[in-house]
């Protein structure tokens, strides 16, 4: 309202002076009512966007080759780290092994035991031929490794020993002071009475739930004195 009144006065004063009509001019009691007018800039939003998704697919890339990279290696520290564990049947080479192996290179036409096989069907014949006679197979790890008839009596005249080294430590004799004991002790009450059947743990039971050693040890439950 006090507005409104002061363009009226101010209004008629102007008249009065210049004897003009003139433009009513309005006046605001703040400024801070009116607020002036921002003009709204066009940001390269869409630019950077583009720019952002194409690091992380570049990164995603990179991260999923570390990724590939390390897999590969665990699998070869895997296979590295099983060593005697991998399932194969023990092998002992004959005394004439180079002379069969050189006979039946001949019987499958190869002449040259150092010269590379001629095709993969060669090679698949004469080592089928090498495991129906020494009832030993090649693996499909070490198959890139066989290329002439010279790998090949290498690889048969080498034996093959699944013995676990603990198993082989029976039959080595041992220094003094090293005892290994291979099968290893369960108490039990019943059995170890050197203490009267007492344990130093008493309330823990000692459960068998193996199938495989489950008649070779006798399971003990513990009694407890509260729940």
């Amino acid at each position: 309202m006090a507005a409104v009144i002061r363009n009226l006065i101010r209004n008629k004063t102007l008249n009065k002076l210049t004897n003009i009509e003139s433009t009513p001019i309005r006046c605001y009691a703040s400024a801070n009512r009116v607020k002036p007018f921002k003009k709204v800039g066009v940001s390269d939003k869409a630019r950077n966007d583009a720019r952002a998704a194409e690091m992380r697919s570049s990164g995603a890339a990179e991260d999923a080759t570390l990724m590939v990279g390390q897999q590969i290696k665990s699998v070869g520290q895997s296979l590295a780290s099983r060593g005697y564990l991998r399932p194969s049947k023990p092998y002992s080479p004959p005394e004439d092994v180079k002379q069969t192996v050189l006979e039946l290179a001949k019987s499958n036409n190869i002449g040259n035991p150092k010269q590379k096989f001629a095709s993969n069907q060669q090679k698949f014949d004469f080592l089928a031929a090498c495991f129906s006679t020494f009832k030993h197979g090649v693996p499909n790890s070490r198959l890139h490794e066989l290329n002439s008839v010279e790998d090949a009596v290498e690889f048969y005249s080498t034996p093959v020993d699944t013995t676990l080294p603990l198993d082989a430590m029976k039959t080595v004799e041992l220094p003094e002071n090293l005892y290994i004991q291979h099968e290893y002790i369960r108490f039990h009450p019943e059995t170890d009475t050197m203490f009267g059947g007492k344990s130093a743990f008493p309330k823990s039971s000692t459960i068998v739930t193996g199938l495989k050693y489950k008649n070779k040890y006798k399971g003990h439950v513990a009694k407890k004195s509260w729940p």
